[in-house]
C-alpha cells in the first residue's frame, strides 16, 4: 500500500498497489473494475477484482468473445489495453508482481458449457529489462492440466519481438503473444476462434492439456491474488 501526504492536511491518500488493498481497506467492496497503482500516483490503471474472497483475484488477462484484436506489436502489450470488464491486457506486469508474491489462476470454459482451471502457487515477472520472464511453479490441477509449466523462464515475444527459444518467431506462426518456448503449450492471446477448428494448427485461444491446440477456448482469464 502507498500513500501520498495531502499538502492541506496530515490525512493520507491511499493509493492500492493491487486489489487486495483495495479489499483489506474496504472488505464490503464488490467484484468490479478499480483503478490500482502499481509504481505510484502516475501509474493508475483500471483491473477488475473478481472471484472470492478474503482476497479476491485481480484480473490481467481475458478472453470473452473476441472483441479485441490481441495480434499486437511490443509497445501495446507493454502498455495493455481493452476494456478490462471485458477481453484485456493489463499491461506492465513487473510492477504488479514486484512487491508481494503472488499466486495465479487460469479459468477457462469450452462452447459446450464446461469449465475447468490450473493454479499456480508461485507467479513472477522480471522487468522489461529481462524480457518480462516469466516465472511460474506451484501447479494444482482443477481439471484444466499444465499447459503453463513448458512456457516457465521464458522472455515475452511479439510478432515484432521475438524473444522464444525457437529459431523462428513462434508470435508470427501462432498469431498472438506469449511467453512461447519452442514454441507453445498454451496460447491464451491467439486468435479468438470457435471451438474445434483443425484448419490452420495451434492459432486459437488453445490450452494443449485440456482441449488440444485445434480447440479453441470460449473463455480463459489470468489472474493473480496475494500468497495468503
Amino acid at each position: 500500500m502507498m500513500y501520498l501526504l495531502l499538502s492541506l492536511s496530515c490525512a493520507p491518500l491511499v493509493l492500492p498497489l493491487d486489489c487486495s488493498d483495495i479489499y483489506n481497506e474496504d472488505s464490503s467492496r464488490p467484484s468490479g473494475v478499480y483503478t490500482i497503482y502499481p509504481i505510484g500516483a502516475t501509474s493508475a490503471v483500471q483491473v477488475n477484482w473478481t472471484g472470492y474472497p478474503p482476497s479476491r483475484p485481480q484480473v490481467f488477462q481475458r478472453r470473452t468473445d473476441g472483441s479485441v484484436n490481441f495480434y499486437r506489436p511490443w509497445s501495446q502489450y507493454k502498455m495493455g489495453f481493452g476494456n478490462p470488464a471485458r477481453e484485456y491486457w493489463l499491461g506492465d506486469l513487473f510492477h504488479l508482481t514486484l512487491r508481494k508474491r503472488y499466486e495465479l489462476l487460469v479459468d477457462m470454459e469450452d462452447f459446450s458449457g464446461n469449465v475447468a482451471f490450473a493454479r499456480y502457487s508461485s507467479f513472477s515477472i522480471n522487468p522489461e529489462s529481462d524480457g518480462y520472464r516469466l516465472h511460474v511453479s506451484g501447479f494444482i490441477n482443477g481439471g484444466a492440466g499444465d499447459a503453463l509449466s513448458c512456457h516457465n523462464g521464458q522472455k515475452f515475444s511479439t510478432f515484432d519481438k521475438d524473444q522464444d527459444s525457437w529459431a523462428g518467431n513462434c508470435a508470427k506462426s501462432y498469431l498472438g503473444a506469449f511467453w512461447y518456448n519452442t514454441c507453445l503449450g498454451a496460447n491464451p492471446n491467439g486468435v479468438y476462434r470457435w471451438g474445434a477448428d483443425g484448419t490452420i494448427y495451434a492459432v486459437g485461444v488453445d490450452w494443449f492439456e485440456w482441449k488440444g491446440l485445434n480447440y479453441s477456448l470460449k473463455t480463459i482469464s489470468m489472474k493473480i491474488r496475494p500468497v495468503q
